[in-house]
């Protein structure tokens, strides 16, 4: 069938909207009409070749929301009509991973990531890969059945496609990674749309001092709204970084978490956690190539450094039960998105998020 799509050709092209062909689903897959889609700087890295895990041409989009338009044979868990949410990990609930309870990281993630299925095709029959194996900058996406995550319907789609992304990677680094206490102090780097949700995380699991550090000032009012206690700008400040964190946290963060992926940034996280117990979560994606260098000592000494991925959350089980928590008035989704554009001034969203005068950009078709 063909299909609209915002199509990325190469590094540093602007996003091209035109017409792709796209397979019908088969057996086990779902056809999902996508209503709304949220831009993430991991797009943004791709585009601009920081980091490039796809080919090109490639659909970029991972933060959809959607609903079912078919369903291949087998389906059983999802129907036409059933509002939904595509999912860069899924969850099929039978695999070592799944049944372990101890992560996000279903087995066949890694398979997917190794042979990406072939979905979208150019009008002359080139290849088109899809961003997580999802493309959710087209209007119609195909999809394996696990993974779809079936939402609530009374939750409207520029606001549910953000769980896909960046609030449960925020929310879900702080509640299921770091596992952050009550009482806990947390210090946040990078206030974007991931640093946000990491900070009304902190808020939700009881932490009393939760510090949002960005060199934009914009940024201390979007903190407080979210449940921020305090807000440092590095620019702003006399004196080192450091020294300044450890007084506010007397010595050091029970929990530090970095959302830029600056690798520089991580180092400074790490050292802001507290000897002895403190906890680092690395949330940012850094550039290809790049490495962390980690002092062994510095880990001796108590500090743990730990890694998540959608912020270990379970994707069909787990993940749409952050709409529940909005429904609830428990976390705040509506101050998230801050731009609504159509698919065609898609490339404005982009250069907004380059700009720093946006939170979360969503397209709609």
């Amino acid at each position: 069938m063909s299909v609209r799509a915002a199509v990325c050709h190469g590094i540093g092209k602007p996003l091209s909207v035109e017409t792709v062909r796209l397979r019908p689903p088969g057996p086990g897959e779902v056809l999902v009409e996508i209503k709304a889609s949220g831009l993430c700087h991991s797009d943004y890295h791709h585009m601009t070749g920081a980091s490039t895990p796809y080919p090109f041409p490639v659909i970029l989009g991972h933060e959809g929301a959607g609903v079912v338009v078919e369903c291949g044979a087998d389906v059983e868990s999802v129907r036409v009509g059933d509002h939904v949410v595509p999912l860069s990990i899924g969850e099929c609930g039978t695999c070592g991973s799944c049944r372990s309870g101890r992560t996000n990281l279903c087995d066949e993630f890694f398979a997917g990531m190794a042979t990406p299925p072939a979905r979208f095709s150019l009008e002359d029959g080139t290849p088109v890969a899809a961003y997580s194996n999802n493309g959710t900058f087209a209007n119609f996406i195909v999809m394996p059945e696990h993974n779809v995550a079936k939402i609530r319907p009374d939750v409207p789609f520029d606001i549910a496609c953000t769980i896909g992304c960046a609030v449960a990677t925020g929310i879900g680094a702080a509640l299921h990674t770091a596992r952050v206490e009550p009482g806990a102090s947390v210090i946040v780097f990078g206030l974007g749309g991931i640093g946000l949700n990491v900070v009304q995380g902190a808020r939700l699991a009881g932490a009393t001092t939760i510090i949002g550090v960005d060199i934009n000032p914009a940024c201390e009012a979007r903190a407080l709204r979210f449940g921020a206690t305090h807000f440092v700008n590095p620019a702003a400040i006399a004196g080192d970084l450091l020294d300044h964190l450890r007084a506010l946290t007397g010595g050091g963060a029970d929990f530090t978490f970095e959302c830029v992926g600056h690798v520089g940034l991580m180092e400074t996280a790490f050292a802001a956690a507290r000897v002895g117990w403190g906890v680092c979560t690395v949330l940012g994606v850094p550039g290809d190539g790049e490495k962390l260098p980690v002092v062994p000592f510095d880990l001796q000494l108590g500090r743990t450094l730990k890694g998540s991925f959608l912020g270990n959350v379970r994707t069909r089980s787990e993940l749409p039960g952050l709409l529940d928590l909005y429904a609830e008035g428990r976390i705040n989704l509506d101050d998230l998105v801050t731009h609504r554009l159509p698919i065609e001034r898609i490339n404005e969203g982009f250069d907004l998020m380059a700009r720093g005068e946006t939170l979360r950009t969503v397209v709609s078709f």
